[in-house]
């Protein structure tokens, strides 16, 4: 089994439910909307998009803190046969700039809350179909009121459709046409855009509610942003199990023990513990009914998961690997399995894949007990790099085996332990970070001369950035200065916590060793008895104090 290449489309998948689970459909603290509506919104959006002259296969950039709009056009989009591109709301104007360059978005779908992320953007000229720079993008949508100057209102998208044309498109989709580009940091310096058709997202929505048993009645709560997997995941499992999905829009913990409370939320698919230790450790926690929820599906160290069990006994809680090439879910524990198996391991593939443990040198099987590399293959397994078919080749072998760069342990019965990254793409806080786009950042600054970045363990976020420099003959710099340097330009999470001046590099033939700098600065963090990072500040802001 290398990919599903025929199957239902995810609008096949939405209007079934619209017949068959009518009271069901997703909620968003700013509005909700059940799967009727859900499917008249998307067959009236798809009409507006191909009006806009939006073609099976064109890309549509959503850059969105999230909220119902995030669902809405990305239906009408699919339902055409277009890929949409969600945009990580917290990136910044140059990381915006090679997204939308690079993914040839022909509609960038904004708010005004981002206009100061576009300044490259120009000012739209009314009838222009090219916008300055970028050369594919006909337009920029404010869906909200007033439109910034250069955006086109929403009032003026949507005053033209052509509902004939969308629904012939709509009568000639197929399951292997592609849906989302879904951006993550790959080996090389730059982002990379993962492209998954509609077959992936019906086959993962599908096995992730068998395993985690979602029935109707349920309301399955995510606080993942709908600009990563996770969010569609959830969206894509409900429509699967015929049950409703409540997402928290941008996370707060206070507001998310609330709307878990009021929505009365069955199954919760937190993802990280920075995220859900602090709805655990909250001070309305204890005060909280939150008897409605039975399932909790997590990632975390060993000892974690047990103190979040702990924190919330009534809900059995599951753990799961994966990541953006495989949709998400690639393997999720069973609410079935001993407690101490769901605190130490992610559970068996998903029906619908396939993994194995190999030598990353050889490729070769390794025996259950040995640390190897994850391979996957499957139905929700990427198509492809986007743009990108060297790293795709690369990534990619002959059988279909996706080589993940994680490395696991399996036990006896094919259960997968997470252990680590292969190389050095770090996961701060659930974010991948290429330790390779951070340091071509930061060689830009004019005193660095080379940079190398490593990740070091860290107790809030698992691991974050730290750069080790060696300066430009005659130069000077600061570590406050260098972290200064990237803020407000780069996304925070990919900001180096820790930066040490070197002389010299421990070496091997002509590759600097990075895992003797990743050695060296966890040693010293430890002999300091410092276990979480300071946050990062810029001069003249107060820095935060270092736990101990």
């Amino acid at each position: 089994m290398s990919r599903t290449t025929a199957g239902p489309t995810l609008i096949d998948l939405l209007e079934q439910r619209a017949r068959d689970a009518p009271a069901a459909g997703v909620a968003f603290p700013d509005g909700a909307a059940t799967w009727p509506r859900l499917e008249a919104t998307a067959r009236r959006l798809s009409a507006v998009l191909w009006a806009a002259g939006i073609r099976p296969g064109d890309a549509v950039g959503v850059l969105l803190a999230g909220g119902l709009d995030s669902i809405t056009w990305w239906l009408g989009a699919a339902r055409i046969g277009a890929v949409t591109v969600p945009l990580n709301a917290r990136l910044r104007a140059g990381e915006l700039a090679h997204q939308l360059l690079d993914a040839d978005v022909r509609l960038l779908l904004t708010t005004g809350d981002f206009a100061d992320r576009l300044p490259d953007l120009g000012t739209a000229v009314p009838g222009r179909l090219v916008l300055p720079g970028f050369p594919a993008l006909r337009a920029v949508v404010a869906l909200d009121d007033p439109a910034p100057p250069g955006h086109l209102p929403r009032a003026a998208l949507e005053a033209a459709v052509d509902q004939d044309g969308a629904d012939r498109a709509r009568a000639a989709l197929t399951g292997t046409d592609p849906i989302l580009t879904l951006y993550t940091s790959g080996t090389t310096s730059r982002p990379r855009g993962c492209v998954h058709d509609h077959a992936s997202l019906v086959a993962e929505g599908e096995a992730v509610a068998g395993r985690l048993g979602l029935r109707p009645d349920d309301r399955f709560w995510t606080p993942l942003p709908m600009f990563h997997c996770g969010g569609f995941d959830v969206v894509v499992a409900a429509l699967a199990g015929r049950c409703a999905m409540v997402h928290s829009g941008p996370f707060e913990p206070g507001a998310a023990l609330r709307q878990l409370e009021h929505e009365r939320c069955t199954v919760a698919f937190p993802a990280f513990e920075t995220i859900w230790l602090p709805v655990l450790e909250h001070p309305d926690f204890a005060a909280t009914d939150l008897s409605a929820l039975r399932l909790v599906a997590n990632v975390g160290a060993p000892e974690r998961m047990r103190a979040m069990q702990a924190a919330l006994p009534h809900a059995v809680q599951v753990s799961c690997t994966g990541m953006t090439e495989s949709f998400g879910f690639c393997c999720v524990g069973s609410p079935d399995d001993p407690p101490e198996v769901r605190a130490t391991t992610c559970g068996v593939p998903l029906p619908h894949m396939q993994v194995r443990v190999v030598d990353p040198a050889t490729g070769e099987p390794v025996p259950p007990g040995t640390p190897g590399e994850l391979r996957f293959r499957g139905a929700s397994r990427m198509r492809h790099y986007h743009r990108d078919p060297e790293l795709t080749a690369a990534r990619i072998d002959a059988g279909g085996w996706f080589a993940s760069g994680d490395l696991v342990v399996a036990d006896g019965a094919g259960r997968i332990a997470f252990r680590s990254r292969i190389k050095d793409m770090l996961k701060v806080g659930g974010e991948n970070v290429a330790a390779a786009e951070v340091e071509g950042f930061l060689s830009e600054h004019p005193a660095v001369g080379i940079v190398q970045v490593v990740g070091v363990p860290d107790a809030r976020y698992g691991e974050v950035p730290a750069a080790f420099v060696q300066l430009r003959p005659g130069a000077a710099a600061t570590e406050g200065e260098l972290i200064a340097w990237c803020l407000g330009r780069i996304a925070t999470f990919k900001v180096p916590r820790y930066v040490r001046f070197v002389d010299d590099w421990p070496m091997s033939g002509t590759k600097v060793q990075k895992f003797r700098l990743r050695e060296r600065i966890t040693a010293e963090l430890a002999a300091a008895g410092v276990t979480e990072a300071p946050r990062p500040a810029a001069p003249g802001r107060p820095r935060a104090t270092m736990t101990t």
